[in-house]
């Protein structure tokens, strides 16, 4: 049981790892998305992986939140992209200034 879980935090480690240079290296932004939602899967992963290890339900429920709140920022997120989008006709996050407060 402890090799899954070291190798399940592991794995995590990893994921987000590559959601971290997924955000610093890609100027697309799809691409950034798809990188902050590898993270937060990656974050899941972790989750789920010390409430196994424990024996705790809170791990399994609070997955949920995050999973909940991921589907939220992925509706919210392609909508901007689609304003975007359909403003410039192109999503490179470098060249846009129009969401600035």
């Amino acid at each position: 049981m402890q090799e899954i879980f070291v190798s399940n935090l592991v794995l995590s480690a990893l994921l987000f790892t590559i959601g971290i240079l997924g955000v610093m290296w890609k100027r697309n932004a799809i691409s950034l998305f798809m990188s902050v939602e590898l993270m937060l899967n990656a974050a899941n992963l972790a989750f789920v992986s010390f409430a196994y290890q424990m024996g705790l339900l809170s791990g399994g429920i609070l997955v949920l939140f995050i999973m909940t709140v991921a589907a939220a920022e992925a509706g919210v997120g392609l909508a901007i992209f689609i304003s975007m989008f359909r403003a410039k006709r192109h999503i490179r996050v470098d060249e846009h200034d129009m969401l600035h407060g």
